[in-house]
């Protein structure tokens, strides 16, 4: 049964004080939530902070990148053990903007998303096409690039330690959202090329994220779709009310698919 995951990654904002607080607003407002699992993903400033403030609830605390050796003169980076000393469950890997701006490629998400899978951490692996991609029909082509490369040496049993998510990189932060059927239709896909590679329980067992401009206005849209199981939240996890929203896309409790 597939849990849906209500991620938020608050990318380069929010001071210590200002995480507490809204990490304190998040936890209080969805209290008793138990449809989804919610998962933050604030600066590495702030990750204790959080992980102090939903201490003793299932709120899940992730990083936004990590390196996959776990020591070394790699200035600016973060490890592994870093993250699991400060508290993280999770952490982001891949995410369009750190392809964008810093040169990560599929073979560097790879060095990574093999390392995570030998730790405590689940890995949310950011796929996703570029406007100039999706123009050129080359979405399933791109798509198939990616997971190939990214996940490429992981067993069957690895896939368990791992969350998808697709992300449009032309919809993220542009407030253009691919419609639930184009949604649809990736996730469809992402999950026929699991079946290929690993087998039909293990790509029916796998949850795949939307992220790309998520809204409130959009989230209940996007879950009724069979092969969506959650959302990667922007700009609209950055205040508490809008996330809480979100997390609540359906307020009667949803289950597992």
């Amino acid at each position: 049964m597939r849990i849906p995951v209500i991620a938020g990654n608050w990318k380069m904002h929010k001071t210590t004080e200002e995480a507490r607080s809204l990490a304190r607003a998040i936890r209080d407002g969805a209290a008793g939530a138990t449809h989804c699992r919610i998962v933050l993903a604030p600066p590495f400033t702030a990750l204790t902070t959080v992980v102090a403030e939903v201490k003793g609830t299932p709120i899940l605390v992730a990083g936004q990148n990590v390196h996959w050796e776990t020591k070394g003169a790699f200035t600016g980076e973060v490890s592994i053990p870093m993250l699991e000393e400060a508290g993280c469950r999770a952490v982001i890997i891949g995410h369009s903007e750190r392809r964008q701006y810093f040169g990560e490629t599929d073979e560097t998400v790879n060095r990574k998303v093999l390392a995570a899978v030998k730790s405590s951490l689940t890995a949310i692996v950011c796929i996703g096409e570029t406007l100039a991609e999706r123009e050129a029909g080359r979405v399933h082509d791109v798509i198939e690039q990616q997971l190939a490369v990214g996940l490429a040496g992981l067993t069957d049993r690895d896939l368990s330690h791992i969350i998808l998510a697709y992300e449009p990189v032309w919809a993220i932060g542009t407030g253009r959202t691919a419609s639930p059927e184009i949604a649809q239709e990736v996730h469809r896909a992402i999950r026929d090329w699991l079946a290929r590679e690993f087998g039909d329980e293990e790509a029916r067992g796998i949850r795949i994220l939307y992220g790309g401009s998520v809204k409130p206005e959009n989230i209940s849209d996007l879950m009724r779709q069979p092969d969506i199981d959650g959302a990667l939240v922007g700009g609209a996890c950055l205040e508490a009310e809008s996330f809480l929203r979100i997390i609540r896309y359906n307020a009667a409790g949803a289950g597992g698919k």
